[in-house]
């Protein structure tokens, strides 16, 4: 029993330990994470090629390698221009869209009964009295060099890996001179890539197709920059559970600029819900199945967690991360209770 207690502290120390320099060292490791997370979905691009009937077992494994990154950077090309091009729109609309805005506070201001009717004027006044412009507009320039630098170094570990992968196996093999060693980090490592890849393909597809589904909604509704808010919508699917809220909040308040009827808002709103519902809770089951294996429970905590040590990056990055740790505690016998608490039905 003294034992087991002195293990607990133990670990427990190490547990905060280990947290304190994830917290500290955030700024380094979230680009490293992104940057493994990249690489899983270049291989497992690369896989899919290979799958490709005639064509794909004939093409080098680097040519499908490079073709995988061509489409990864295509797409990011893509979604880059897409913002651009709706910034302009944006800007553009500007003076509807701030009448609309007023139409919709002065309806409200009767409805709670104040007396003063607001007036962009005042509106404009009083935001200045709370809000330094200056440093708000600083703040933006600066958010978004971080975005583009933060990029580029992802892109930069991406590539090192990628070129350093085929030395992987020798590396595992000299961790250790015992082979059975060797042969459990090798299985473990295996998991991590299959589970964790498979992660990523299908809720990569599930994304997409929410996607389109809310894109057609938002179409048919006339909704403005429907394109835009599907793609934040698909990007907002791979964090559990406040990534729906918001997918359905963002278009909701843009309606209620655009169109100021409650009717035509809620009618999106419940579009935009039922959909993300029937995904979430249907469809995402059914295809994801237990390819991670992970109780509700530990991903709302650890979506709390991470997000908490890193941020925006860490609601992304929290369920990969907790299935790794997963599959990881799973493969020694030490841990192996963790992971059985982690897990979704107790089975490993």
């Amino acid at each position: 029993m003294p034992n087991r207690l002195q293990s607990l502290v133990q670990g427990a120390i190490l547990a905060l330990i280990i947290g304190w320099v994830l917290y500290i060292g955030k700024d380094v490791f979230v680009p490293v994470v992104f940057g493994i997370l990249v690489v899983y979905v270049i291989m497992g691009l690369t896989r899919l090629l290979e799958r490709v009937p005639v064509v794909g077992p004939a093409v080098p494994r680097a040519a499908r390698e490079a073709l995988a990154v061509l489409v990864i950077a295509l797409a990011l090309f893509g979604l880059g221009y897409l913002f651009l091009a709706y910034q302009k729109d944006v800007l553009a609309l500007v003076p509807q869209y701030q009448q609309a805005l007023l139409d919709v506070i002065q309806r409200g201001a009767v409805l709670l009964r104040i007396e003063t009717e607001p007036t962009w004027q005042t509106l404009r006044q009083d935001f200045l009295a709370q809000v330094n412009v200056q440093r708000l507009v600083g703040s933006m320039v600066a958010s978004v060099s971080s975005i583009i630098v933060s990029v580029v170094v992802v892109a930069l570990y991406a590539g090192f890996l990628l070129f350093e992968q085929g030395a992987f196996a020798k590396k595992f093999a000299g961790l250790s001179s015992d082979p059975a060693d060797v042969a459990r980090m090798g299985g473990i490592m295996r998991d991590v890539n299959a589970r964790i890849g498979s992660y990523l393909a299908l809720k990569t597809l599930i994304s997409i197709l929410l996607g389109v589904i809310c894109w057609a909604i938002m179409r048919v509704m006339g909704l403005e920059f429907a394109g835009f808010w599907a793609m934040l919508i698909a990007i907002l699917n791979f964090v559990p559970y406040i990534g729906s809220f918001l997918g359905v909040l963002f278009p909701v308040a843009m309606s209620i600029v655009q169109f100021g009827n409650p009717g035509e808002v809620l009618a999106l709103f419940a579009s935009l819900t039922v959909a993300q519902f029937a995904i979430g809770n249907f469809l995402d089951p059914y295809v994801m199945g237990n390819s991670l294996n992970l109780s509700p429970f530990i991903i709302l905590v650890s979506l709390t967690v991470w997000t908490r040590l890193w941020g925006i990056p860490g609601a992304f990055l929290a369920v990969p991360i907790t299935a790794v740790m997963a599959i990881v505690f799973s493969g020694f016998p030490g841990t192996r209770p963790i992971a059985v608490l982690l897990s979704r039905s107790g089975k490993l």
